[in-house]
């Protein structure tokens, strides 16, 4: 009777164990979080700012993860993306951005958009309407722009760095603005979180406004991510009682400046069909270096 060996028999290539490519981030990765953003730095300047803020690959936020694409070898950070209220993919390819999309699936809970460098965006959210997960709008063609030095045409003087006292004026032309781009109320659900980035943002000097001489915000524009290196401008509102007068390009030449107080770069996203925003941002001297998407849910 042959006995059977219990010792496995021996092999030159060994089976490896199966590694999933796609894991949250932890504290030991945030060097290697940090180098993949430096490779482009105003693209990723999101990530980056919220990087700075907790020194962290870890999110200091509840209910928020960094998620990781890792090489073959299961050690080489080669995408990352933030998962959050927003989802943000960063350096990922399409097919690594569907990867994400599959976790993201897997752990679903609302997010109120996904928003980023255009292919690995739109690949992210076809995983998610494979699955039945419907988007309120895609915006796939956001041209990325920046300028670097002083603007083209003379700034605006009279738009300054907003004070506190402005805040109830300020977050009434904020909510204005955001209703008018995502088409709903910024209060919906309730305005704790809403009053508290807009306090935030002024408490920092990165709220940029002029008022009339009773207090109504004319022009106002926000500086929504900063690092040393770059910073993205968003929030950019006229009250609608001052457009057509040819003044936008005045006012953001101003934001070129105040920005550029925290870093020399100065970028922002706008949406393709917004020809006159565009033709504003050229007459400034912003030119485009990339191209981002935003699907909102």
């Amino acid at each position: 009777m042959t006995r059977l060996s219990r010792v496995a028999p021996w092999s030159a290539f060994p089976k490896r164990a199966h590694r999933e490519p796609v894991r949250v981030l932890v504290h030991a990765d945030t060097d290697a979080l940090r180098a993949l953003v430096a490779r482009d730095r105003v693209a990723n300047v999101f990530v980056d700012t919220l990087i700075n803020q907790n020194n962290s690959a870890v999110p200091p936020f509840p209910g928020a993860d960094m998620l990781g694409f890792f090489a073959d070898d299961g050690v080489t950070l080669a995408a990352a993306c933030w998962v959050g209220s927003n989802v943000v993919p960063i350096e990922a390819t399409a097919a690594q951005a569907a990867s994400f999309g599959q976790w993201i699936v897997a752990h679903w809970q609302p997010h109120a958009s996904i928003f980023g460098p255009a292919e690995p965006t739109l690949a992210l959210m076809d995983v998610l309407r494979k699955t039945g997960i419907k988007a309120q709008e895609v915006r796939a063609n956001q041209p990325l722009l920046t300028i670097t030095g002083p603007p083209l045409i003379a700034p605006n003087p009279s738009l300054t760095v907003s004070a506190s006292g402005q805040f109830d004026e300020i977050l009434v032309a904020a909510a204005a603005m955001f209703e008018e781009e995502v088409g709903y109320s910024p209060f919906l659900g309730g305005d704790g979180n809403y009053r508290r980035r807009v306090a935030w943002l002024i408490s920092h000097g990165y709220s940029f406004s002029h008022d009339e001489p009773h207090g109504e915000v004319i022009f106002k524009a926000d500086v929504g991510a900063a690092t040393t290196f770059a910073t993205q401008v968003q929030g950019v509102w006229m009250n609608p009682r001052y457009r057509g007068r040819g003044l936008s390009a005045g006012y953001m030449a101003a934001v070129v400046l105040l920005a550029q107080a925290h870093a020399p770069i100065t970028s922002l996203y706008v949406n393709d069909y917004n020809t006159r925003a565009r033709a504003v941002y050229e007459r400034v001297g912003f030119k485009q270096v990339g191209t981002f998407a935003t699907v909102l849910f």
